[in-house]
Order: structure tokens, then sequence, then C-alpha cells
């Protein structure tokens, strides 16, 4: 992903459970990263609910990209597509919800049915929870044990997270933080060392940041 860029998506998986006249909803959402994950759970969630009557799905990866619904046998435009709504107006990316409905024995309407089917693909989004999530640079830093514990602090003050640390002729930390700030992590070590500690980049990876819980 690019470096400072965030991408909202879900936190995980989760389940949430509506009754609408005697008809069973059961939503559930779960973060995805690419359309045959997306599948993979409808596959599943079908085979776990193999004997309910409608089981509805939608998805919405890189930004609408990839965008799928099926009404599974309910009337066209009750079902798939107000789960793909609630997907989109939800702001976020790359997840994938199934509606399973048991069948109570009332008739909804055609918009019964799409308040229904919206509703259980909302309290699935919600119960799973959202994360914002961003380009984190994971760091080997090497440093002396005189410098280490104050170098510690100031890393967790900058918002790094520290990882692992290994204490062996000299001390290595392993730590993360948001890719674009990486310099302040340089410009902390060469203080803190009087110059004489590395910063190494090991890698670029997808953490959520520290607002993740700010939507």
């Amino acid at each position: 992903m690019e470096t400072g860029k965030k991408r909202i998506t879900l936190a995980g998986a989760a389940q949430a459970e509506i009754e609408e006249k005697r008809s069973r909803f059961i939503g559930y959402a779960a973060p995805v990263q690419n359309e045959k994950e997306a599948q993979e759970i409808v596959a599943s969630r079908k085979a776990l609910y193999k004997d309910a009557t409608h089981n509805v799905w939608a998805y919405y990866i890189d930004g609408g990209t990839h965008a799928r619904y099926s009404d599974d046998g309910e009337p066209q435009g009750t079902a798939g597509i107000p789960v793909l709504n609630v997907l989109k107006m939800s702001n976020a990316t790359d997840l994938c919800v199934v509606v399973t409905r048991y069948f109570g024995g009332t008739l909804l309407g055609a918009g019964g049915l799409v308040r229904a089917y919206s509703a259980a693909a909302k309290a699935a989004l919600d119960a799973a929870g959202f994360a914002s999530m961003e380009a984190f640079a994971v760091l080997k830093i090497c440093c002396g044990y005189s410098a280490y514990q104050k170098l510690s602090v100031q890393l967790a003050a900058l918002g790094a997270l520290e990882d692992d640390a290994v204490f062996g002729s000299d001390v290595e930390i392993i730590a993360a933080i948001e890719a674009d700030r990486v310099s302040l992590v340089e410009d902390l070590v060469r203080e803190v060392s009087a110059g004489k500690g590395s910063v190494v980049q090991l890698r670029i990876e997808e953490r959520a940041s520290k607002d993740a819980g700010a939507l």
C-alpha cells in the first residue's frame, strides 16, 4: 500500500442476528484481501447453513473495483443490493457480508426484505467493528546498553511499537512505526546513541494505526 495512506476495513469477523416476523436473519461480516477469500467465505457460510432458505451475500473490495452480490433466490433488488449498499455506506473496503435467512412463515414484502437484510448486514458490521490500517515500517535498531532504556522510552513517546529486544553484545530492538515517520526514529537513535546506533528498515507491513478506534 502507499506510504501514509490509510485503509479502513473491518477489525475482525463477527456475527449478529435479528428477527423480523419470525424470520431469522443471521449476518456475518469479515475482512477480506481479495475476491478468492470472499468467495471462500460465501461457500463456507452456505455449507454451514445449507438448510437455510437463503444465503444472500455481497462483497466490496479495493474501493469498489471488485463489488459483487447475490440475492440467492430472493426477489431481485430486495437482498443482495441492499447488503452491498450497507457495505458501500460504511466507508470501509475489503469486506464481505453473508446474510442467512430462515423463513418464519410470514411474507415480508419487498420493503420489509430490504429493511431486514440491510439491518442484518449493518448489525454484523457493527459487531465486527472497524480498523484504520496504515503502512508501518518494521525497523531493526541497534544500540548500546547505556542508550537502550532512554531510547525505549523515547520510541514509545514517538508512537513506535517495540516488538522485541535481543540483548547480546549490543541491544537489538525490533520496532514498527508509520512508514512516513522513519526519519524521526533515525534522528532519535542518532541523538540518544551519540551517533553509535543504527537503524535498518526490514520491511513495510500493514497494521492498525493509533487512531483505529476513532472512526
